[in-house]
């Protein structure tokens, strides 16, 4: 009888017509479907591995605030120096290695290091309650800060082939620049994980580093 039956699954002669499948099974995986989509939005692409939106988000605006310092330097030393030529200075000394530099430390370290934090503290700490958010920027402030400040030292330092003076850096910047920095970032990390969305928020933060470079920039060449 088997031999009748394909196989013994109950089918004629072999043909076994796949049955139907309900309607809960389809909608499972629409919804499944649904669900993967909305997670490859949430991380920036399609589905990559590598945030490239907050990536590519990231290195224009660290390019941007690098552009506004370096001008503002230039201007600052013109003025000084009393020079009639210092609209032609403005952009004909401008350093592209160094805008190269920092460019690349946004788009390859900032951006996706920085979403890939802002996920962990999201899945860490879900609920929306004032005590997670003050935890949010406490944590914020005592990890990504001291991160990134160690981080973009080192990366300009090796970038210079000088990573041999990167202990006196540290020494000399790294904690004045923490310090400072509190005083801007607290507030802006309020902002951050009160209201704007997990997408949004490498490319908030790094607007934010277009005026941090410009006021400090502006301090240091006082």
């Amino acid at each position: 009888m088997n031999v009748l039956g394909g196989g013994g699954h109950g089918g004629f002669w072999g043909w076994n017509p796949s049955p139907r499948k309900p309607k809960q099974q389809r909608k499972r995986r629409f919804d499944s479907k649904s669900q993967s989509s909305n997670s490859a939005e949430a991380s920036g692409g399609a589905g990559h591995w590598f945030p490239l939106k907050q990536a590519a988000t990231a290195g224009s605006l660290v390019l941007t605030g690098d552009t506004i310092a370096q001008l503002s330097q230039r201007w600052t030393k013109a003025k000084a120096l009393n020079q009639q030529d210092g609209k032609d200075a403005l952009l004909s000394d401008h350093d592209w290695l160094r805008a190269l530099r920092m460019t690349s430390y946004g788009f390859l370290l900032y951006g996706p290091g920085s979403y890939a934090w802002y996920q962990f503290l999201d899945h860490s700490l879900p609920a929306t309650t004032v005590g997670n958010l003050l935890l949010k920027v406490l944590l914020n402030q005592i990890v990504l800060g001291p991160t990134v400040i160690a981080v973009v030292f080192a990366w300009n330092n090796l970038w210079q082939r000088k990573l041999s003076q990167l202990p006196d850096k540290y020494r000399r910047d790294a904690f004045p620049t923490l310090l400072y920095g509190f005083r801007f970032w607290i507030p802006v990390s309020l902002l951050n994980f009160w209201v704007i969305p997990l997408q949004a928020r490498v490319a908030f933060m790094s607007v934010g580093s277009i005026f941090w470079n410009f006021c400090l920039s502006s301090t240091l060449s006082k």
